[in-house]
């Protein structure tokens, strides 16, 4: 019974001395793993403050040429448009045309009464006779002076002054026939005529009207319009400019005639930008042989380019959210093929609101679209791709 005790007693002895050694084995383990832990979570966080500060940005591919589209304002104009003035004061005796009405050239538009002018004709005509007799007289007298001084029944000093009186007389009578012409002249612009064939678009007086001919106030009595063809003016941006060529056709729309497009040529333009509005002056023509469109009427103009111009740098498209304006001019933020940014200069050549046409990029290009201000050349990215551009 007292082995009993003793082995009872030394048995556990052996169980503390592999307890202890374990406990001690869990607790570095413990130890060990909460450093671990404690250390990945601060590569973790450094990761993550690190990725926090690389933006991340939504890139588009740039479209290519496409076909565009002009769209601008314009006057139709006469081919001819002459307004008719009186040359000549008098009273309105009667008109012969109304506006709308088909004239030729040379027709009597319209006749003034003027009385002043008849009385002046009649006085200088008088006048003209006057004159003329002598004339006649002055040389009738020089003439028998020249034969006295030939018999020396006279002196060479008088017969010299009868050849003045002569020469004074002849003077005054070419004044005096000249004047008759004047007023002959200006009687004649009693007589309103048209200009040349076309459509009478305005009359600006009535029977008995008083005419007053020369002053500023003075209005013109008829509009004479050829509107066989018809000018067709439009300003072009100074980005067209280079298009515009002889030759070239456009389709434009009235409103009268909202779902009809008329076609036009271009014939000439100014061949110079004007510096206030950066447009050029391009003139059209359009056969108007249906007599369909009128002179003064507005006009859409739609001009349709396909492809870029010959010899052009190329061009691509980009949205307009992907511009930055920089101290060198309009610049795009690009990623390269290691996720960093690249600013690429380029130069705008058209503006279509949302979109723009530039040089300086290839379609291959990854462009940031709304890039931050702040960006620099070799900033990395995240890039996300936006979805293509392309047309």
């Amino acid at each position: 019974m007292a082995e009993s005790h003793a082995v009872a007693a030394a048995g556990p002895k052996p169980r503390l001395r592999w307890i202890i050694p374990v406990a001690a084995c869990i607790f570095g383990i413990i130890l060990v793993a909460g450093t671990i832990m404690r250390i990945h979570d601060r590569h973790q966080l450094h990761a993550m403050n690190v990725a926090a500060l690389v933006p991340s940005v939504t890139v588009v591919h740039p479209g290519g040429h496409a076909v565009d589209t002009l769209v601008l304002p314009g006057i139709l104009q006469a081919w001819y448009s002459a307004p008719v003035y009186a040359r000549t004061n008098g009273y309105l005796r009667k008109w012969y045309v109304d506006i709308g009405q088909k004239v030729e050239a040379g027709q009597l538009l319209a006749e003034i009464d003027t009385p002043d002018v008849d009385l002046q004709l009649a006085g200088a005509r008088a006048a003209l006779g006057t004159r003329t007799a002598q004339r006649d007289l002055a040389g009738i007298t020089s003439r028998r002076w020249d034969r006295l001084n030939a018999q020396n029944a006279v002196s060479q000093q008088e017969t010299d002054e009868r050849r003045g009186d002569l020469a004074a007389s002849e003077a005054t009578r070419h004044e005096a026939a000249a004047e008759v012409e004047r007023l002959e002249t200006l009687s004649g612009f009693k007589h309103i005529i048209a200009p040349f064939a076309g459509v009478v678009t305005s009359r600006a007086t009535d029977i008995g009207a008083l005419i007053v001919a020369g002053t500023a106030a003075s209005q013109p009595l008829f509009t004479v319009s050829d509107v066989t063809r018809l000018r067709l003016y439009v300003r072009v941006p100074q980005a067209y400019a280079a298009r515009m060529r002889e030759g070239f056709v456009a389709h434009f729309t009235v409103p009268d005639y909202r779902n009809r497009q008329f076609e036009a040529r271009m014939l000439h333009s100014s061949d110079a930008v004007d510096s206030q509005s950066g447009t050029m002056l391009v003139q059209l023509v359009y056969e108007n042989g249906e007599n369909l469109l009128k002179p003064g009427a507005y006009a859409q103009i739609a001009f349709t380019f396909h492809g870029p111009e010959p010899q052009a740098p190329p061009t691509v498209r980009v949205p307009a959210s992907s511009l930055l304006f920089r101290k060198d001019g309009p610049t795009v933020a690009l990623v390269d093929e290691h996720d960093h940014a690249r600013i690429q200069p380029v130069s705008i050549l058209i503006d279509f609101g949302t979109e723009l046409e530039v040089t300086g990029l290839a379609p291959q290009d990854r462009i940031i679209t709304n890039p931050p201000d702040d960006i620099g050349d070799g900033d990395s990215v995240r890039p996300r791709e936006g979805g293509g551009h392309g047309n």
